[in-house]
């Protein structure tokens, strides 16, 4: 396995360059294989935690999927916008290499990093605004630290018996999202890679808020939102397509491997993204004006605009109770 992880980083140090050694040390990024072992445990478990949940009854998990949703929104929050503010440490502070001791930093946040060290949109190099780039490496340590804690979305699918939500859109993003990330922090981790996750921090603002709220019933009527949440994904995949193509027309000392490669994962995920909104919803809204019609022609709609197909058998039949969870 040593032997792999060198291999490896010779390979990638041909095609990125050499290792940023300001990430040397920090948790999970000196070696590869602890985060490839991760992955591939997060795929044993996708395919044989459904077989073992198969004549179990599902959990509930509502407790703790509040809390899990709502320690994700904030932790999402706190990527794209801001964190607790404290005196700058001096030079030989030890917090400069591990993300896990940095309570003397000053505030770590994507948005206000990216404005203090004046990044460009078009193109910007990994080494070219000092502290700021620094503030931008040890948020974006939080967000690939994300991708491991975002496995749980999965294990929750399993452990409640919706399967039907394991798509290879959901287990093709969230294996492949955790280990680029572990790449872009060892090669390429300030500098243009900023533009895509502080998007995605945004997005998940809005996408872990409406799962955490769904997860209380009496919540459910008033959450709207779902399927403006998949446009939003499709729309940051485009601007990330967007930006990156800016810095291979107008390029600077950010590796153009990288960018090419961002810009086929993104049209990757166009790809998925765009095949589940179409089954979605599309089909969805298809089959009701379809429904609508059909009432239409048997005469269910009453003069008042309202649907009323219930014939007398039915209006007589007690409706079944929901789950409450």
């Amino acid at each position: 396995m040593e032997h792999f992880d060198a291999s490896l980083s010779t390979y990638f140090k041909a095609l990125l360059g050499p290792r940023d050694t300001r990430v040397k040390g920090w948790f999970l990024l000196d070696n590869y294989i602890p985060t490839f072992i991760c992955s591939v445990i997060y795929l044993l478990i996708v395919w044989l935690g459904p077989k073992y949940m198969r004549n179990k009854q599902p959990f509930s998990c509502r407790g703790i999927l509040v809390v899990y949703n709502l320690g994700l929104t904030l932790l999402s929050l706190y990527m794209f916008c801001e964190s607790k503010r404290e005196q700058p440490c001096r030079s030989t502070c030890a917090s400069l290499t591990d993300p896990w001791t940095q309570q003397q930093l000053p505030g770590n946040r994507l948005v206000t990093g990216v404005w203090e060290g004046k990044y460009n949109f078009f193109c910007q190099g990994t080494r070219t605004a000092g502290e700021s780039d620094m503030k931008i490496i040890r948020v974006l340590w939080w967000y690939y630290f994300s991708k491991l804690i975002e496995f749980m979305d999965t294990f929750f699918f399993i452990l409640r018996k919706n399967n039907h939500q394991i798509t290879v859109l959901h287990v093709y993003h969230h294996a492949s999202m955790l280990n680029i990330w572990w790449f872009v922090m060892n090669w390429v981790p300030c500098g243009h890679s900023y533009f895509g996750a502080t998007l995605n921090s945004f997005i998940h603002v809005l996408m872990y808020s409406y799962y955490g709220l769904s997860s209380v019933p009496s919540m459910r009527p008033y959450l709207w939102w779902k399927k403006y949440i998949t446009q939003g994904q499709l729309l940051q995949f485009v601007l990330t397509i967007i930006q990156t193509s800016c810095g291979v027309i107008w390029p600077c000392t950010f590796p153009l491997g990288w960018l090419y490669f961002q810009i086929g994962y993104m049209i990757s995920l166009i790809a998925l993204f765009t095949n589940f909104y179409i089954q979605t919803y599309n089909r969805k809204e298809a089959s009701r004006r379809k429904d609508h019609l059909k009432d239409h022609q048997n005469g269910s709609v009453a003069a008042n605009g309202h649907t009323n197909s219930f014939s007398p058998l039915e209006n007589n039949v007690k409706p079944r109770k929901l789950r409450k969870d």
